[in-house]
């Protein structure tokens, strides 16, 4: 939920409780308001008829009207106390059913006692009441609607300088020629928002740089000495004065020289990865380099008496040709070295996946490890165990999505390619 779909729903919600029980209680004290006119009203024609009585010691000529009527009883049998109260009566002049407020009293004049009982209609109270609580729902309704417009256009203003922060971090790239720069905001967070981002991107930019630096200057620098001792050591191999021993020992030094070349190269190609020095913009053909890298192992597959069957319909993804190379090349030396003699590799090329599975040799991969550097199966020593973690790495600079899978005996990696129609 975004932030301001949840201010609003929240200050929405608290105005309608708000302003509801504003409306009730004032809906409570104006009828207690209204009533009391009522009572006074009553109370004032008490005192007229009591006036009356006093003074000419009988009672006055009664004269109703619509909304009051007096009604003077006198078959009193105790006297009753004076009080007020509301009531459901009928109505003559009205011909229907009304609430009433009633004000009844004792009266005596001379010997007799009479109960009076002093009658008003509360019906133009009721469509008072009525009148102004359509009015108060009727404000609430438009507070609500103002409220909501209001906020809106408001909350969208002073969020305009944020979205235009989160859109500039997100089409921000490590590999630009400079750090971001985050404008200024007269609003005191979103400025000291965008100059935290700005101080921290100077330094990641920085750093960046330093080891872009140095992934460049490694990359030149250990490659000339790994070539000069690889070359000696040939020289020293053709040698006719070394003994056997001496032969042997030197067979080990170069291989060892070998894999250390390879971890250098693929350590190298991580760190490039990683830091996005890849222009992603090639278009891609994916079965023509399956199809180039199975004629390049032809020779290993015959070897190790393989069968390999293949599934391929043209492809065409834009990123970067020697990436995918490396990601095909990679996945196939896995499938061929961790095959069973006389097994069976299957790859099968859609517009939509590429899988690749192999007769294992063993049981199942780590599949919580089998991506991570430098992961070996039990009992192998080849390779650098960095074959995986690069294919990994390429599937995530590529945004497609990679998975292991073991079943019938079988390795089966599966590369899913997400959002390639948008890139093409």
């Amino acid at each position: 939920m975004k932030s301001f779909a949840a201010y609003q729903r929240f200050n929405t919600l608290t105005a309608i409780i708000i302003l509801l029980m504003g409306s009730i209680a004032f809906y409570g004290v104006l009828q207690y308001v209204l009533i009391r006119q009522l009572d006074e009203s009553l109370k004032a024609e008490q005192q007229e008829v009591s006036a009356y009585v006093q003074q000419y010691h009988q009672l006055p000529v009664i004269q109703n009207t619509k909304n009051q009527w007096i009604i003077v009883d006198s078959n009193v049998i105790a006297l009753p106390k004076h009080k007020f109260r509301t009531i459901t009566a009928f109505n003559k002049a009205e011909q229907e059913m009304r609430e009433i407020r009633q004000l009844q009293f004792h009266l005596q004049v001379g010997n007799r006692h009479y109960l009076v009982q002093v009658n008003k209609s509360q019906a133009e109270t009721e469509d008072l009441l009525q009148l102004i609580a359509i009015l108060a729902f009727g404000m609430i309704a438009l507070l609500l609607v103002l409220n909501f417009f209001v906020n809106r256009k408001l909350v969208n203003k002073l969020f305009k300088p944020f979205q235009q922060t989160i859109t500039a971090i997100r089409e921000y790239k490590i590999g630009q020629s400079q750090p971001l720069q985050l404008p200024g905001s007269p609003i005191t967070e979103i400025h000291l928002l965008n100059g935290s981002l700005n101080e921290m991107s100077q330094r990641i930019y920085t750093e960046y740089r330093s080891l872009k630096s140095f992934t460049e200057n490694a990359a030149h620098e250990m490659q000339t000495p790994l070539a000069v001792i690889r070359s000696s050591i040939e020289s020293m191999i053709q040698q006719n004065n070394l003994d056997e021993l001496g032969v042997q020992q030197l067979m080990a030094i170069d291989d060892n020289m070998q894999k250390l070349i390879k971890l250098h190269q693929s350590l190298l190609l991580l760190a490039k990865i990683e830091n996005n020095q890849f222009a992603l913009n090639e278009t891609v053909h994916l079965d023509q380099i399956i199809r180039n890298k199975c004629e390049e192992k032809a020779a290993f597959i015959e070897a190790r008496q393989l069968t390999i069957q293949r599934q391929l319909v043209p492809v065409t993804v834009l990123f970067h040709q020697q990436l995918t190379e490396i990601l095909i090349n990679n996945l196939l030396n896995n499938a061929i070295r961790y095959t069973a003699q006389n097994g069976q590799i299957t790859i099968v090329l859609t517009a939509n996946s590429f899988t690749i599975r192999n007769t294992a040799t063993q049981g199942s991969l780590d599949t919580e490890k089998v991506f991570k550097r430098f992961y070996r199966p039990q009992q192998q020593t080849e390779g650098t165990g960095l074959g995986l973690a690069i294919v990994h790495e390429i599937c995530r600079l590529a945004e497609w999505h990679i998975q292991y899978t073991f079943e019938q005996n079988e390795h089966c990696f599966i590369i899913q390619f997400v959002n390639q129609e948008e890139k093409i």
